[in-house]
């Protein structure tokens, strides 16, 4: 089984996330992602490398040690909620265990190092595995919700992570914040940025659930989606 997977983003009217190139700059409430991601009820949120990187409080770890570890997952210990990070070759060093007291699971492919293992170990990170040298994201969801109980993800980008879980077939709801304000540069993240210029996604169909108008005139669409 998986977790039931909710993509949960803000966005400027041309589909792009980074808020300090939107013009107007105060276009939206921040609170209000808050506000709806507590509303969307999950045990968990998920993050790609990137976006987990401005959480990072850790120094380099070591990079040899002589302790070995099994490719298999590791608990640091249970929690109510966790906040779990796509770092499929073990580059982020966290130097904390949680982020705003959600417990910190990293997803890691088996080709990391076992001093990187070592040094989620000495933080108290929880770990886990899917993939040899590439994240399978059927896999992981699958042991997310074995391993640790999470059955209800809020997915929160970049967009690159987002792609690959809709190509994945693996989103079941778009929440969606649209603020009343535009990016227009080319160059820009969006919702969803796939690495193929051709991409093959699963979405066999989308269908409104709720629609609601927003302080400041942002807007909350709420999608359900049908995969292959």
């Amino acid at each position: 089984m998986k977790p039931h997977i909710i993509c949960h983003m803000a966005a400027s009217v041309d589909g792009r996330t980074l808020l300090d190139r939107w013009h107007p700059d105060d276009a939206i409430d921040p609170r209000h992602f808050e506000r709806i991601h507590r509303e969307l009820g999950g045990d968990a949120w998920l993050v790609g490398r990137v976006t987990a990187e401005e959480f990072a409080w850790g120094a380099p770890y070591p990079t040899r040690t002589d302790e070995k570890f099994s490719r298999t997952t590791w608990i640091a210990g249970r929690a109510d909620s966790y906040a779990v990070i796509l770092d499929a070759k073990g580059k982020i060093a966290w130097g904390r265990s949680e982020i705003d007291g959600d417990a910190i699971i990293v997803a890691l492919t088996r080709q990391v190092s076992d001093a990187h293992l070592a040094g989620l170990r000495a933080d108290g990170v929880s770990y886990c595995f899917a993939g040899d040298s590439t994240l399978d994201l059927v896999q992981l969801a699958q042991v997310l919700n074995s391993d640790f109980g999470i059955r209800r993800l809020l997915l929160e980008g970049g967009g690159h992570a987002n792609a690959a879980f809709l190509e994945a077939g693996l989103i079941d709801e778009l929440s969606l914040i649209i603020a009343p304000a535009i990016d227009g540069a080319p160059s820009s993240p969006s919702v969803f940025e796939s690495r193929s210029m051709r991409p093959s996604l699963a979405v066999q169909g989308m269908s409104l659930q709720s629609c609601e108008t927003l302080d400041g005139g942002a807007v909350w669409l709420r999608y359900s989606i049908v995969n292959r």
